[in-house]
């Protein structure tokens, strides 16, 4: 029948005293294989750790790099590519208080549906045309650009002076309303009253004479159109 206790105690024995002949126990085995295992992790753990360092490296050079360039482009690459004559920071400053004095004044007129029917009512059409109805202003950060475009067409056609500032929500700010605006018309004179005649801004209310700041607005706005056409 099968071995008997004593049997099965000798072939333990021989078993054990072999593996201690061969110079390896099931102890050691076990102390090897966690030893290895160890290493391992630690392996794992020093590569984890460099690819990490080289991560950061990376993001931290890819956002110095970045954010000059996102901090300059805004108001330049959201302007219309047809944004000219195109105001400088100086001209901006006078044009944008012309703007308010006629806001307050009630010479403005705002909005492209204003601005397009007082362009074509324009006395008359040509580059010999000197009784314009007024200077036109644009915003150039207009997106669809197709709500402005036409404007600097029909202003060249009776021969309006126009300029660009950077800035709709400025322009509208300046225009005394709450919301952006896109294009304005500051005009010399407004017509109605009580009399409905038309009347200077000097003559209605005693303030600084319009005339003469509706005159330095004119020259300036030609001035930077005439550069332009030099340039």
């Amino acid at each position: 029948m099968g071995a008997t206790k004593p049997e099965k105690k000798e072939k333990k024995d021989k078993s054990s005293k072999r593996a201690e002949v061969d110079g390896v126990t099931k102890p050691k085995d076990k102390k090897e294989k966690k030893e290895k295992k160890e290493k391992k992790e630690k392996l794992k753990s020093a590569v984890s750790a460099a690819l990490d360092d080289d991560v950061q490296v990376d993001v931290t050079i890819g956002d110095a790099d970045e954010a000059p360039a996102v901090a300059a482009a805004p108001v330049v690459g959201a302007l219309v590519p047809f944004a000219l004559p195109l105001a400088d920071d100086k001209a901006t400053k006078k044009i944008l208080k012309t703007v308010r004095k006629a806001a307050k004044s009630k010479t403005l007129k705002r909005g492209v549906k204003e601005v397009v029917k007082s362009l074509r009512k324009s006395p008359a059409a040509g580059p010999t045309n000197t009784a314009f109805p007024g200077v036109v202003i644009l915003a150039g950060d207009i997106s669809p650009m197709d709500v402005i475009s036409h404007i600097p067409v029909l202003c060249e056609d009776v021969n309006v002076p126009y300029i660009f500032v950077s800035s709709r929500a400025e322009l509208g700010a300046a225009g005394s309303t709450k919301r952006p605006t896109s294009v304005v018309m500051v005009t010399e004179k407004r017509t109605g009253g009580k009399n409905s005649k038309t009347e200077t801004i000097a003559e209605e209310d005693g303030e600084e004479d319009f005339a003469e700041v509706y005159k330095d607005l004119v020259k300036l706005v030609q001035k930077e159109s005439k550069q332009l056409k030099f340039a």
